[in-house]
């Protein structure tokens, strides 16, 4: 499961050099997998629940701690 946490733009570089080299060595799997740590921009994830649900959010492991920052903890549920 990933872990919802905030990030510094070299984190966020590191993780997406970190990703491109899994896809270019073949392993989009992992490539995948790793991107997931990245925080969720608030409004992708508020169209997200919009539009495929807050289990689709819950269920997917993604980082939702921008969104919580801003909108709150309990903002899956309103």
């Amino acid at each position: 499961m990933t872990q919802n946490r905030m990030m510094t733009t070299e984190e966020r570089r590191d993780i997406f050099k970190k990703a491109h080299e899994y896809f270019e060595a073949g392993n989009k799997a992992e490539a995948v997998r790793i991107t997931l740590q990245l925080p969720m921009p608030t409004y992708f994830a508020q169209f997200l629940k919009e539009f495929v649900g807050a289990d689709f959010l819950i269920k997917g492991g993604y980082n939702l701690a921008e969104v919580e920052a801003e909108l709150g903890p309990d903002w899956l549920t309103k």
